[in-house]
């Protein structure tokens, strides 16, 4: 899902520009996506709510420091980002809106705020948590994301930093305890799915 929304972003950027046929053509939509800073959405008129409480979607985005898929829990490491305002460090996150899926507003707020595009996987959970901000109760789901592409330019590029971190790193970094809970969630999840590769390896070499 991530990238196919990915890929629905290019071709509107590749539309959006007067592009001749046959550079278009030269160009893959990867590349457009590399050189073109997209725009972020501004505004709640799109807001989701529930019962008056404002949904919203975080990723984890993920990555194994040798490139296979299923490593070692050892191996994993998690891109954070830095907040707006300050030096806080914390997950992509944004409002789900009416108009996309909880995996398309995650694919794009961590797109937009992170620069990374990748697999959606399976909701790690939801959380309702209070805004530091306005003091205003929301509902939080988070969704992990397995990074396929880093890109050089992304909409808030100019405006938040971005490091690739251990999870032991991000517990101490992270300033919202629903997302470290999050976190947890997705190291047993993977936890799982390593030992029953080793498993089923085991029993592959057993017969």
């Amino acid at each position: 899902m991530g990238l196919f929304f990915s890929r629905n972003i290019a071709n509107y950027i590749i539309s959006s520009f007067s592009v001749s046929e046959k550079t278009r053509g030269k160009l893959s939509q990867m590349q457009f996506g590399n050189m073109v800073s997209l725009v972020s959405r501004t505004g709640r008129h799109l807001q989701r709510y529930d019962k008056g409480c404002r949904e919203v979607v975080g990723c984890i985005p993920y990555r194994y420091r040798n490139s296979k898929q299923c490593s070692s829990v050892e191996e994993l490491e998690v891109l954070v980002i830095s907040s707006q305002k300050g030096q806080a460090m914390m997950f992509p996150k944004g409002g789900w809106e009416i108009d996309e899926s909880m995996e398309e507003a995650a694919s794009r707020e961590t797109l937009e705020e992170a620069g990374v595009v990748g697999k959606v996987e399976c909701k790690l959970g939801t959380w309702r948590y209070k805004s530091n901000s306005q003091g205003k109760v929301h509902v939080g789901y988070i969704i992990p994301l397995l990074v396929k592409e880093q890109l050089d330019f992304w909409p808030e590029k100019n405006i938040r930093k971005r490091r690739w971190i251990t999870v032991a790193e991000a517990k101490q970094v992270c300033k919202h305890g629903w997302m470290i809970e999050a976190l947890d969630v997705l190291v047993r999840r993977q936890t799982s799915t390593h030992l029953q590769q080793v498993e089923e390896k085991v029993d592959t070499i057993c017969t």
